[in-house]
Parts: C-alpha cells; structure tokens; sequence
C-alpha cells in the first residue's frame, strides 16, 4: 500500500517519552544494552547477541568519524561566550553556533587562552558565525583537547560540563578520523571483543565516515516535513569500500549498516540502480517516508528523539507502524533512550506507514 507522503507534517512523527527513560550514562560494558530486534515482530535481547541474529556472510558498515572537543568557553572583553564547532572550511576556519551570539560584529575576537582565540569572520542565522583560529590545523587539535569540552547531547545533563568519561565513552572504540561534534552513537555498543565475535562468525567489517555535524541536535522546525533543510555534513566512501559493498549486494550478501550517519552517507554515494560509487564531500539528504532505500537491508540504530530527522528516518525504514509500536513497547519495557540509551536492529520494510 502506498502512502502519500507529500503533506507529511513533523508532529506526525511525535510521541510521549518519560524523562526517565532517557539515558544519562551508557551501559557498562558497553555490549550488554539492551537491544530491540523490530522484524513484524519484536524481540529482546542485548547487544552482545548480535553476532547469533545476524548471517554469515552479512556486511557490517560502519562510520569511523571520532568526535573532537568542539565545545569552548571564552570571553569577548568581559562577555562570556559559548562556541560550538560544527564544520570545518579550512585549516583555519569553521563555522559554529555561538551564544549569546546577538551582539557579536564582524571582527570580534573571542578568547579561550592568552595565545589560542578566534576572530569572527561573518555572522550568520540562527546564531551562526565564520571565525578563524590563532593556529593553524596541525596545532587545534592540541589545543582543542586542553581547552573544549566534548559537545554532549543537550538531554545528557552535565551542569559542570562533559566529564573526562565522556570523552572516552561519547566515542566509538573503532574511531579513527577527526571531526565529527556528535558520536554516530549506534557504534558505541560495540566492544572488541564483540567485533571479534562478528569476525569469527565470518561477518565482515567496513568503514565509511561522515563527521556528524550540530544538525543532528537541531530540532525540526518547519510545519511540513517538505519545507525542512538539513545541514550539510561532509562524508567519504573510499573506492574499495564502494566496490566490496557493490560485490556483497551482487552476491546476495545483506547489507547490515550501524547507525543512521552511515545510512545516509551510503544512500548518497547509491546511484539510482543502487550501486555504490566512491564520494567524498557534503551531503544533506533528508530520508523520512516515501523515500526508497538503494543500499541497506538492517539497520543498527539507538532511539531516537521525537520529530527528529533520525526518527523520521527509522519510520522510512521500517514504517511508520511499526516504529511506533516498537517504541511504545520498548517505553513500557524500561528500555533506556537517546545517545547513552539501548539500540534497535531494524530489518528493511516494503510498508512505509
């Protein structure tokens, strides 16, 4: 049955969550939350089974991007100032959200160290700025990881700011390239024991990266989902891995994608036949229903906020019918929510209501 998606609205994809469910620290270890199988019907189990639900021969990918201490803190004179990272332009500059950031000009320099400071390059919407750093690349990554924060979630409540925990567990084990501000938090579940686990049952790993940007803490603001722009965010699939993707899918091996960043870099880089081709740049491809998937059969993904692009995204994948069932099962079940919370493992439907 088709369903007409053109007047979709965000409060369609709404729902009541109790504050409780919401996770303020991750499951240690890490493999043993819990997980929700969703296939027309739902199962418990935890992470750690994950190997015995999938196939032998199914091909994991996953998104390598490492997030960077993106939050500081400074002053513009006597004014204290807030700056959140978002995306970088260059060795020197990116774009970032400041607060308060109305009486900031053109010029301004804001300072977090006597030698380390910014100077505001443009304004933008929304609290947006361009500004350029007193070092170069090689030297910010130093003193992003002495003077910022890790950027957490703003439903994670840390009224001292992130912890030196968060910096390692609001990080993939497997993270390797600088330069996301939010975890693709569907891999911090995995441990390497589990990811020997996975290898043992001859279950192959990939790699892509797509740096998630400060879109993903936005909300929808438009009425009609048609009228919501995403922000870009820049991702690569590397030629091998496009190929051994476009190989898998030949020989009829299912693709297993962990966590929304890594679906919507692939169904970027999908041509309309599903072949994945090589890419590297930004995308801003918003999936909510009505779209037809081209590279992924499941979907690995933690609960996601409501009327959020991701939610709208998982109810693209698995309908919207059964989202909502799952998670009205999963908030009677006690299952723990958003970046630190419990995951689902979504296989592909035809039925997008």
């Amino acid at each position: 049955m088709k369903q007409n998606t053109t007047d979709l609205k965000t409060s369609d994809f709404d729902y009541e969550l109790p504050p409780e469910r919401i996770a303020q620290v991750p499951v240690v270890p890490r493999d043993q939350a819990r997980l929700l199988y969703v296939t027309q019907n739902l199962s418990d189990h935890s992470i750690s089974a994950l190997p015995s639900l999938l196939n032998p021969g199914d091909l994991l990918v996953f998104n390598d991007t490492k997030v960077i201490p993106a939050r500081l803190f400074g002053k513009r004179g006597s004014v204290a100032i807030e700056v959140l990272l978002h995306k970088k332009q260059d060795t020197q500059t990116w774009q970032a959200f400041a607060r308060p950031g109305k009486r900031l000009h053109v010029g301004d320099i804001i300072s977090f160290a006597p030698d380390f400071f910014v100077e505001v390059l443009e304004k933008c919407n929304d609290g947006e700025i361009l500004v350029r750093f007193s070092v170069p690349d090689e030297g910010l990554q130093a003193y992003l990881q002495q003077y910022g924060e890790i950027p957490l979630p703003p439903y994670i409540k840390r009224p001292q700011g992130s912890t030196l925990d968060d910096r390692s567990r609001y990080q993939t084990v497997y993270a390797a390239r600088e330069g996301a501000i939010a975890a693709p938090t569907a891999g911090l579940h995995f441990t390497p024991e589990l990811l020997s686990k996975l290898a043992a049952r001859h279950i192959k790993c990939l790699n892509v990266t797509l740096h998630v940007g400060a879109g993903t803490f936005l909300p929808v603001k438009a009425l009609h989902l048609k009228d919501h722009i995403m922000h870009a965010e820049w991702g690569e699939v590397t030629l091998d891995t496009a190929r051994q993707i476009n190989i898998a899918r030949q020989e009829g091996r299912r693709i297993v994608v962990i966590g929304t960043t890594t679906l919507r870099l692939l169904e970027t880089a999908a041509d309309a036949e599903g072949v994945v081709q090589a890419f590297s740049g930004n995308t801003d491809i918003f999936i909510y229903p009505g779209y037809r998937f081209k590279v992924g059969d499941v979907l690995l993904t933690n609960f996601h906020l409501p009327k959020s692009t991701l939610f709208m995204l998982v109810c693209a994948f698995a309908g919207q019918r059964r989202m909502r069932q799952a998670y009205e099962y999963a908030i009677a079940q006690n299952y723990r929510f958003y970046s630190y919370g419990d995951a689902t493992l979504l296989e592909k439907s035809n039925d997008q209501i």
